[in-house]
């Protein structure tokens, strides 16, 4: 019986006739809670509250929560810093001080799970996943001598993400200085989009979008900067920054990967590439569009073991299904599949043509791009 099942039980909160009837029907005892809270016996509210009032006496660690995946860190997280009268703080809601951040070595800031959000003349407000860890708070205040801390509460999911962002931050600026060095040391266009830190420039994109589930990457030129950003849920986030002299390059090396002309800034372009990244191999779709300092660049992430979906795998009722199937067996029509970004389209085709594909037939696609 897992700890706080036997906890709850031992408070009598919950009955031993209640396990027992359902480890009789063939619950495992690692889901016992779980299927307590489906069937009403307990409440999920209740569970946190509980939680909440074990961590704040000392008797569970914040971590018992990752033992279970049916309970969000963050509501509890949230529960914990209003009884401990400290705000809980939604990273991603936020405007950041990225400035505090490098300051101090990102390695000190992921062994406490703590990241600096903002400071002023007094304080210096830091988010920890797990706000009653002192020495943690301890450490991280030596990094701040001049200035009194300020704690607050985040979850390790969002501080992790940020930190890695941080991480990237840092690995683009070594690339950026490296691409000067060799953008001065080369005179063509054509050998600039050869040059190899170009090429690792675009792999550390590709890499931070995927890792952090972008669906599309969007970069564009500014003024003075271009910025990189992914849509991430629907939202586009920003990624990272770098200087406007690295674009021209930049670009141009990822027109040629989707085989698009690079002398063209004045038309829109469509084509796509495939690319190994992070041992898995993905297909992008790319398409530019001509703005005021140069050329959008979007390239759409396709996942081709993600797309390699069966269609009765896919979600589809039953008759939906059954329909489908007889439209991709007629000989001749058309099946329009439409919808909004992230819909299922390009799954829900992918899927199709594995239904099709055979060895008496031979199936192409027309399409653009």
């Amino acid at each position: 019986m897992d700890r706080i099942t036997h906890d709850l039980l031992e408070k009598r909160h919950i009955t031993q006739q209640q396990i027992d009837r359902l480890t009789s029907r063939g619950v495992q005892d690692d889901t016992v809670l779980e299927t307590l809270t489906k069937v009403g016996a307990v409440s999920i509210n209740f569970i946190k509250r509980f939680i909440v009032e074990q961590i704040r006496l000392g008797r569970y660690e914040l971590s018992i929560i990752k033992n279970y995946h049916f309970l969000d860190e963050g509501s509890i997280l949230s529960h914990l810093a209003e009884v401990i009268e400290i705000p809980f703080i939604d990273l991603d809601s936020i405007d950041m001080d990225y400035r505090l951040v490098e300051k101090i070595p990102t390695t000190q800031l992921k062994r406490y799970n703590a990241l600096p959000i903002s400071q002023d003349d007094m304080y210096v407000v830091v988010a920890f996943s797990d706000p009653l860890n002192i020495e943690a708070q301890e450490s991280i205040q030596r990094l701040f001598p001049r200035k009194s801390l300020k704690t607050a509460a985040a979850t390790e999911k969002q501080i992790q993400a940020y930190l890695f962002k941080m991480e990237l931050k840092d690995s683009v600026k070594e690339l950026v200085t490296n691409i000067r060095n060799e953008l001065r040391n080369i005179g063509t266009l054509e050998e600039q989009q050869e040059a190899s830190s170009i090429l690792q420039l675009i792999d550390v994109i590709l890499k931070a979008c995927i890792k952090g589930r972008a669906s599309d990457i969007h970069i564009e030129p500014t003024e003075k900067n271009c910025v990189v950003r992914g849509r991430i849920d629907g939202k586009l986030a920003e990624i990272f920054i770098f200087d406007r002299d690295i674009y021209p390059p930049l670009a141009s090396r990822i027109k040629l990967l989707a085989n698009l002309d690079i002398a063209e800034r004045r038309k829109p372009q469509d084509g796509r590439f495939s690319a190994v990244v992070m041992d898995a191999e993905f297909d992008f779709r790319l398409s530019t569009l001509p703005i005021i300092y140069g050329e959008s660049i979007v390239m759409r992430i396709l996942d081709k073991t993600k797309a390699l979906v069966k269609l009765e795998d896919s979600g589809m009722d039953p008759i939906s299904y059954q329909k489908l199937i007889k439209g991709l067996q007629s000989p001749f029509g058309i099946i329009l599949v439409t919808g909004p970004t992230g819909s299922g389209k390009t799954t829900t085709l992918y899927g199709a043509l594995n239904e099709l594909r055979n060895v008496e037939d031979k199936v192409i696609t027309v399409e653009d791009p």
